[in-house]
């Protein structure tokens, strides 16, 4: 490692429900050393997210910083990939954006 670089992992967020907190759930392969398989290895980082502006799905990048708190070891330094809304998920915001424009109290400067 050379010196003034930080540690930065890529990974997908798999929970975003703690204030200013995700967890990054981070993949690589390594071989097995006796067998040779390919073994998935996956761990899950927490990591600083000032303005809550990550969602479960995301891809982002961290990096690792000094301890935020006891388990919080990482800040998010860009989010890389914005989740894509499931058709279900798609409809029910339509469905609610319909809903607060039909019983708008302002009226119309007509």
């Amino acid at each position: 490692m050379t010196a003034g670089r930080r540690p930065t992992r890529v990974g997908q967020v798999v929970s975003n429900r703690m204030d200013k907190t995700i967890v990054v759930e981070v993949e690589h392969f390594r071989r097995h050393r006796l067998y040779g398989k390919a073994v998935r290895i996956r761990r899950k980082l927490m990591a600083h997210d000032a303005t809550n502006t990550c969602q479960v799905g995301d891809v982002v990048r961290v990096e690792e910083s000094r301890p935020l708190s006891r388990h919080k070891h990482w800040r998010l330094v860009e989010v890389v990939q914005r989740a894509a809304l499931t058709s279900d998920e798609r409809a029910a915001a339509f469905a609610t954006a319909e809903e607060g424009t039909e019983g708008d109290p302002t009226p119309n400067p007509a």
